[in-house]
């Protein structure tokens, strides 16, 4: 197995850090989480530091988890200058889409790393859209395009039904950040 790539292991220790701090300081969820900006708790900075914040070890666990297993590769294909890039916009397209959202409804902040690590499947799925992904759940094994598309559609289902307590279209906007730097970059060659 070869070392985990330097903005992807940073990353993931940032994450973990984060995450045992604001335990020990509970008003850090209160600073950095994107909060909606009618909510009079929007900050600027928080456009990308509620993607270091977790709300549990389950959503720290299987964030790191995707950062890993899609992030490790996506960084050695791409290096981490491009890699970098491709987190950051998906991390501000998530909250952007997160913002429009929460401009609707409900006054809840929002923490995770979920629309950078959508960002990420999206963009495994187009480099390696024909690479087999054996999934935790359900455990049936299927092509990275199939999984994307499967995970891009079950976000958006889930959304529209309005299930509660996750960021669905946050994860879409993560993915459609992703989506388009990567058709920047093509057509930039």
């Amino acid at each position: 197995m070869p070392p985990m790539p330097p903005v992807t292991k940073a990353l993931l220790l940032a994450c973990v850090g984060m995450f045992c701090l604001s335990l020990l300081v509970p008003a850090l969820q209160l600073w950095l989480a994107l909060w909606p900006l009618h909510s009079g708790a929007f900050m600027p900075w928080q456009m990308v530091s509620y993607g270091f914040l977790h709300g549990d070890p389950v959503h720290l666990f299987f964030n790191m988890l995707g950062l890993w297993m899609f992030g490790s590769e996506l960084e050695r294909v791409w290096g981490p200058r491009r890699y970098a890039q491709l987190l950051l916009v998906s991390v501000l397209a998530a909250a952007a889409v997160q913002l429009l959202i929460g401009s609707m409804g409900v006054v809840r902040p929002t923490v995770g790393a979920s629309g950078a690590l959508f960002g990420l499947l999206l963009s495994y799925g187009m480099l390696f859209p024909n690479r087999v992904i054996m999934p935790l759940f359900p455990p049936i094994p299927m092509k990275a395009k199939v999984f994307v598309a499967v995970f891009g559609a079950l976000e958006l289902v889930l959304g529209l039904m309005g299930a509660g307590g996750v960021a669905h279209f946050a994860h879409l906007g993560g993915m459609l950040g992703a989506y388009l730097l990567m058709q920047y970059w093509r057509r930039s060659r």
